[in-house]
């Protein structure tokens, strides 16, 4: 039988339904939810709902993880997010199956979302430099795990951030069979920008940590050069290729250079339209929004979305604006949250430099439905940051939603 445990802070909307999920699950037979000293009714709906409750000792991931090991009575054990709603309906068997064949003895649940920005920036790359046995793990920081308890048992938790990457590492360095199984879609937010620094750091400090190894005080000098030397080159590299523009034009794709938006003629074409507009209006998270739009497009081909931005009229001579603005040593680039597929498209139709899009799956050429939301929409900020501009210059178009910088 299995043991889940849920720790849990501020989740009072989301918790019941997470227990009765776990509950619908027969081989479940204990459910324990670590409550971190919530200041709204987590705790008492998660009594409830059927679960055992422990108020944790004081706050903080790690310390909540560490006593739900404690008061665990089963060997197999699923640590599952206290916001997630809803989670696919076959998660906690996709987590526990290897374990119950006694294949794995620890397994990191990966799913279908968008890449996160500090496990993109942050973690995959320390991953390949420090513990390169890791690196293939597509979702090192994710939370959805189960393991053999008397494994759990034996490692240290970190308290903030890095713990969920500190137990991977930790699984990995007793030489535990680790395995990473996908649990299907899951919708979640976004970490807010304020908060990707404070995460960053975590996980970093984390990482490199566990890369110290349990007999030195710090990382190797020959690791510490490393990356140094990694970060220097690049910030080199980022310079020299950079340096020859001075000025660069970014224009939207839909409604600017396209006189109409692509996915509205999409929905014209597949017939879509009423839920198109039902999901513009109910979904408020934009990241979600993206996700359940491109759900719509699932088992189309790439011919029928090409047929249909081939037919789609851009604005008057936006190919010789284009060509005047190289011509004077401007960068001309198209951001779009479109996808990258019809971005490219246009990108070659106007002779553009780059196109920067959310990237829509396929599957032996049919959509799967699933987008990708690269990690520099995350804040376009950092790609101006790293350029040299020269003074904004006035721009007199016919399109909207120009940059000029």
């Amino acid at each position: 039988m299995l043991t889940v445990i849920i720790p849990a802070l501020n989740e009072e909307k989301t918790i019941g339904q997470i227990i009765n999920f776990c509950r619908s699950e027969p081989t479940v037979s204990e459910i324990i939810v670590i409550d971190d000293k919530s200041e709204d009714k987590t705790a008492l709906i998660a009594n409830q709902s059927g679960a055992k409750v422990i108020i944790s000792a004081s706050r903080g991931k790690g310390i909540s993880m560490k006593e739900g090991i404690n008061a665990a009575t089963n060997e197999i054990v699923v640590f599952l997010d206290a916001d997630i709603d809803p989670y696919p309906e076959d998660s906690i068997r996709n987590l526990t199956t290897p374990l119950l064949n006694n294949d794995a003895d620890f397994v990191k649940g990966a799913f279908s979302r968008n890449a996160g920005r500090v496990t993109e920036l942050v973690a995959k790359p320390l991953l390949a430099i420090l513990f390169p046995g890791l690196s293939h793990f597509s979702q090192p920081l994710s939370g959805m795990i189960a393991g053999k308890r008397t494994f759990f048992q034996k490692i240290a938790f970190f308290n903030d951030y890095g713990v969920d990457i500190g137990i991977l590492i930790d699984m990995y360095l007793m030489k535990a069979r680790v395995q990473e199984v996908n649990i299907g879609y899951i919708e979640n937010k976004s970490k807010p920008w304020e908060a990707l620094g404070k995460m960053s750091r975590e996980v970093s400090s984390a990482i490199i940590t566990r890369a110290q190894g349990q007999d030195n005080n710090q990382l190797s000098q020959e690791s510490a050069n490393s990356l140094e030397i990694i970060q220097r080159e690049m910030s080199n590299v980022l310079r020299e290729n950079l340096s020859v523009y001075h000025k660069m034009i970014v224009l939207d794709m839909d409604e600017t250079i396209l006189k109409k938006r692509f996915i509205n003629e999409c929905a014209d074409s597949f017939g879509f339209g009423p839920r198109l507009e039902e999901l513009r209006f109910s979904e408020k998270d934009p990241i979600i929004l993206t996700k359940r739009i491109g759900l719509l497009l699932k088992n189309r081909t790439m011919d029928e979305l090409l047929h249909i931005i081939s037919t789609m009229d851009m604005a008057d001579n936006i190919k010789e604006v284009v060509q005047s603005f190289k011509q004077k040593g401007y960068l001309v680039g198209i951001i779009s949250h479109s996808y990258t597929l019809i971005a490219n498209y246009v990108k070659q139709q106007i002779g553009a430099d780059f196109s920067m899009a959310h990237q829509l799956e396929f599957f032996e050429g049919k959509a799967t439905g699933e987008v990708n939301l690269p990690s520099y929409f995350s804040d376009l900020r950092i790609a101006s940051a790293a350029i040299h501009f020269a003074k904004p210059m006035r721009c007199s178009m016919y399109v909207k939603s120009i940059m000029c910088l």
